[in-house]
């Protein structure tokens, strides 16, 4: 068995504004081991984004515990989590989050300028993330002169061009065709299996669970397996 890179003990994320209390995740205990590609399913609402966004320290549990690559993120400050989210954590959004007025390689460069490469290092950096991803030939394409599915995989270059050792990924093909999210999907095992990433997935789509090597499936904000 490989060694855990995601820990959480009674994990609790509750939301409570005015009146209104929402218990988005209740008692999660989720062991994902390190080289994993695991799909995270359940209808809308079930807590999946909540799960992933408490992974990668986007938010903060209220209660329970969570070790992410050995580190108790409860015990972590907001300075040093956007340090460590930046040097350990790719994140890749349904909705692309691409910078409009931004090129491809310019997109894909922003995460390294937190880092102390000189800019023709980094530009070497995001060139070899968007040859992995089959962008070789759009590196100067601005978002519009792009294809979905083809923004989406800028958007997956720019989550590895750190060479983080976890990708979270939320619904990553929720706005893509059939052809596209199958070519999303790929890409995601390839990392898994050729670069030894651990991937994290949260999808609707049942088709994605043939790429994943373990499913976990959630109802109302708690595990049921």
């Amino acid at each position: 068995m490989s060694a855990a890179i995601i820990e959480t003990t009674k994990l609790t994320k509750e939301f409570i504004r005015d009146e209104f209390h929402v218990v988005a995740l209740k008692d999660v205990t989720l062991t994902i081991p390190k080289g994993e590609f695991v799909a995270l399913m359940g209808p809308s609402g079930s807590g999946k984004s909540t799960l992933l966004h408490l992974i990668a320290a986007m938010d903060r549990p209220s209660s329970g515990e969570i070790r992410v690559l050995g580190h108790s993120l409860q015990e972590l400050s907001d300075r040093e989590i956007a340090h460590w989210r930046n040097e350990n954590i790719g994140f890749i959004f349904q909705q692309f989050n691409l910078i409009p007025v931004l090129s491809a390689i310019e997109n894909v460069e922003l995460p390294l300028k937190l880092t102390n490469l000189k800019r023709a290092e980094r530009m070497e950096h995001a060139k070899t993330a968007l040859n992995l991803v089959g962008l070789g030939d759009r590196l100067h394409h601005l978002p519009r002169q792009l294809s979905g599915g083809q923004e989406q995989r800028v958007a997956i270059a720019r989550a590895i061009v750190t060479d983080p050792a976890l990708i979270l990924a939320d619904e990553p093909t929720g706005n893509l065709d059939s052809a596209s999210a199958q070519e999303v999907l790929t890409i995601l095992s390839r990392l898994n299996k050729e670069f030894g990433k651990t991937v994290v997935l949260v999808t609707h789509d049942p088709t994605a669970v043939q790429y994943a090597t373990t499913m976990h499936h959630l109802e109302k904000g708690q595990l049921t397996t």
